[in-house]
C-alpha cells in the first residue's frame, strides 16, 4: 500500500494558526509485509540518522495500529521525502497524517478524512497545517474541544505557488518565543480584519486584493526579523507580480501566490537575487492525503 501527503503553507500572513493551503509536492510511504522491521528513506533528510529512523512516523503508526486492533506484525517502510524538513512547509504534519492514515488502511479499518484530521490534532495542536494536508485546497480551521472545524475551497489550476526555501531553518519554538505575550487592540483588529477578508477572497476567488489581505501585525514581521533576507524576498515577489507573499508557517520558507503566467518571472527574479536559496514553483493541491492499495 502507498500513502502520499502534500506539503502545506500555513498562516498565510494574518491567519495565524488558522489558514493554510496544500501544495502539489508530496511525500510518499510504501508499506509492505516483512518478517522484520525494515526502513529505507530517500530524498530530504536521507543523510540524517534521526530522519532515517522515521521515529515520529513509527510511533504514531503503531499507536493507532494497535488501537485499531492490529496484530503485532512487522513491516517494511519505504519513505520518499520531498517536503523540505523544518522549513515551514508542513513536513511534521505530513508525517503525522500519513502515519494515521496508514494505520487505518493496514488495519483494514473504515475511516474518513474528518476522523483522520481530528486524530492528527492529538499530535499537532494547531490545525493550520494538518487541515490542508488531510483535505487539500485552501482551508480555514478552528478547534473546539478536541475537534477541528474547517471549511475547504478548491484552488483553481491557473494559480501557482513560488516557494523560496532558505539554506537555514527558523526554529518553530524560537519563532514562537519572539512573539509578545500581549497585543494592542489595534494590532488584533488589524490582523483579524485581514484574516477574515483573506478568507472571503479565497472563497469567492477574488485574487486581486490578496496583497491587502495578506498583511499582518501578529507574527509575520516579528519572525521575518530573525532572517532579514526575507523582507527582500517579499519585496521582489510583489514587485514582479505576486498576488500575495507571506512567510510559510513559522519559516524559513516564503510563499508567493501568483497567476501561472507570472510564475516564471517571479521565480527568475528571486533566484537571481538569492542564488544560495532554493526557488521552486508548484501547482496547488486539491486532494490532500491519498491512500492506494
Amino acid at each position: 500500500m502507498q500513502i502520499t501527503v502534500p506539503a502545506t503553507s500555513a498562516n498565510l500572513g494574518p491567519g495565524f494558526d488558522t489558514l493554510g493551503l496544500a501544495l502539489n509536492l508530496r511525500n510518499e510511504v510504501c508499506i509492505k509485509p516483512s518478517s522484520f522491521l525494515s526502513i529505507s528513506t530517500r530524498g530530504e533528510g536521507e543523510e540524517s540518522p534521526k530522519i532515517k529512523k522515521n521515529t515520529l512516523f513509527l510511533n504514531v503508526f503503531h499507536r493507532h495500529y494497535r488501537r485499531l486492533g492490529g496484530k503485532d506484525e512487522t513491516f517494511r517502510f519505504e519513505f520518499i521525502n520531498r517536503i523540505p524538513i523544518s522549513r515551514g512547509m508542513g513536513s511534521s504534519s505530513a508525517v503525522i497524517v500519513a502515519a494515521i492514515t496508514a494505520a487505518y488502511v493496514v488495519a483494514g479499518a473504515k475511516y474518513n478524512k474528518r476522523s483522520i484530521l481530528n486524530l492528527a490534532l492529538r499530535h499537532e495542536p494547531h490545525p493550520d497545517n494538518i487541515t490542508p494536508c488531510v483535505m487539500g485546497g485552501f482551508n480555514v480551521a478552528c478547534v473546539e474541544g478536541s475537534r477541528v472545524f474547517s471549511k475547504k475551497r478548491r484552488l483553481p489550476p491557473h494559480l501557482r505557488a513560488v516557494m523560496v526555501v532558505p539554506d537555514r531553518r527558523i526554529s518553530t519554538s524560537r519563532s514562537r518565543h519572539v512573539l509578545p505575550k500581549s497585543y494592542s487592540k489595534e494590532e488584533l483588529v488589524y490582523s483579524l480584519s485581514r484574516a477574515a477578508y483573506m478568507t472571503a477572497l479565497f472563497m469567492s476567488e477574488s485574487w486581486d486584493q490578496l496583497r491587502i489581505a495578506a498583511k499582518d501585525k501578529i507574527h509575520q514581521d516579528r519572525r521575518m526579523r530573525m532572517m532579514p533576507e526575507l523582507v527582500e524576498v517579499q519585496k521582489i515577489a510583489l514587485e514582479n507580480g505576486a498576488l500575495m507573499s507571506t512567510l510559510s508557517g513559522s519559516g524559513s520558507s516564503f510563499l508567493s501566490l501568483c497567476y501561472e503566467d507570472d510564475a516564471a518571472g517571479i521565480s527568475v527574479a528571486l533566484q537571481n537575487r538569492f542564488s544560495h536559496f532554493r526557488v521552486m514553483t508548484f501547482e496547488l493541491d486539491n486532494h490532500g492525503v491519498i491512500a492506494k492499495g
